[in-house]
């Protein structure tokens, strides 16, 4: 299971069928709901001592059957101080764990399913972390996804919870329900006509948070962008999704306005900008890692728009991944890559991938 995580670019969640035909299915990337979880009696992870991280992680390692019962995909438990630098920046990469797990620290682990849909980070700033994704806008089916895990979880261990506050967590911004709910955008046309700052900043003052293609700190690359929640305690889960659904529904909307703004606008010059993204594509020998993404997002904004033939729908999902430097250097079966040889072998993966699609 690990070698399959680790070499393909797309975890089976992510080739979803189910958001094909809908509006916003080539904008909004993916849904995630991430729960912060305690056990009841243990020191949260910043505090405890080596003893009691290897106690949770053991913990972990027991609930695999729990886990495949209540939803049915194998689980593996991979233990992160055995893979290689490479190897757990690529599942940063891939979204499967934060940058923060990366570090080389004992007993911190990933349990993950089969299609990778589910990925419990162990010993990370809580001592798990739930996560469950879905293709798409479907946040409350990844919320009900997260709840099963959640409750099986629970069924064998009781968690740190508080009648007065609700789950208890190392940082006070997750206490209550524990909750992140959010989505992964692709907002090329609000980028381009230059509307993107203010619906960034109208959104920023509902009360949610707008990070990179990486979560916190992280930039926009390739116009990606991370919507969610910031509020977690005196609202319920399900009020929270409710909420974030109706923000993203208006943002999509802002997002198919400005696309039709380029279809009514210069319409040739925006043709033109894309047939030149995808002729440096496609001829490039160099592309730095932030080059291609950005011209990436061109030429599947040209291809949402009938500029380009559509071809693989995965193509843009997939090339997000396969060009980051770490899933890049694994591919190429060669882990110290120089940043010219990494621009290089970049280069001819798109080529590669354009000419198959």
């Amino acid at each position: 299971m690990l070698n399959t995580i680790l070499d393909e670019p797309l975890s089976g969640w992510l080739r979803s069928k189910d958001t094909e035909g809908k509006i916003d299915s080539h904008i909004v990337l993916s849904s995630r709901i991430r729960l912060a979880r305690n056990f009841k009696g243990l020191v949260f992870t910043n505090r405890n001592n080596m003893e009691g991280l290897e106690k949770v992680d053991t913990m972990m390692r027991g609930v695999l059957g729990a886990l495949k019962d209540a939803d049915g995909h194998e689980y593996s438990n991979i233990s992160l101080n055995k893979l290689s630098d490479v190897e757990r920046e690529i599942l940063v990469e891939k979204h499967l764990m934060s940058p923060q797990m990366s570090q080389n620290l004992p007993h911190r682990s990933l349990v993950v399913s089969d299609d990778a849909s589910v990925a419990i980070m162990v010993n990370e700033e809580d001592h798990i972390r739930i996560q469950a994704m879905e293709a798409g806008l479907q946040l409350q089916k990844a919320y009900e996804h997260a709840i099963k895990i959640d409750d099986a979880i629970e069924g064998k261990y009781d968690y740190a919870f508080s009648e007065r506050y609700g789950y208890l967590t190392a940082c006070p911004t997750n206490v209550g329900t524990g909750m992140r709910a959010s989505v992964m955008l692709h907002l090329p046309a609000l980028a381009m006509t230059g509307r993107l700052a203010r619906v960034v900043r109208n959104i920023i003052q509902l009360g949610y948070s707008v990070r990179g293609l990486y979560g916190e700190g992280s930039q926009g690359l390739g116009n990606i962008y991370q919507i969610s929640n910031q509020v977690t305690m005196g609202i319920s889960e399900e009020d929270t999704i409710d909420q974030l659904q109706k923000v993203l529904e208006k943002l999509v909307q802002e997002e198919v306005k400005a696309r039709e703004t380029i279809k009514t606008g210069d319409f040739e010059g925006f043709e033109d900008k894309v047939w030149r993204a995808y002729g440096t594509l496609q001829y490039a020998r160099r592309l730095s890692g932030e080059e291609a993404l950005s011209l990436l997002s061109d030429v599947q904004l040209g291809r949402d728009l009938g500029v380009l033939p559509t071809g693989n729908t995965d193509m843009f999902n997939e090339l997000v991944v396969t060009t980051r430097p770490n899933f890049l250097s694994k591919y190429a079966g060669k882990e110290q890559m120089t940043a010219p040889e990494r621009d290089s072998y970049r280069a001819k993966v798109v080529r590669d991938r354009l000419e198959r699609n």
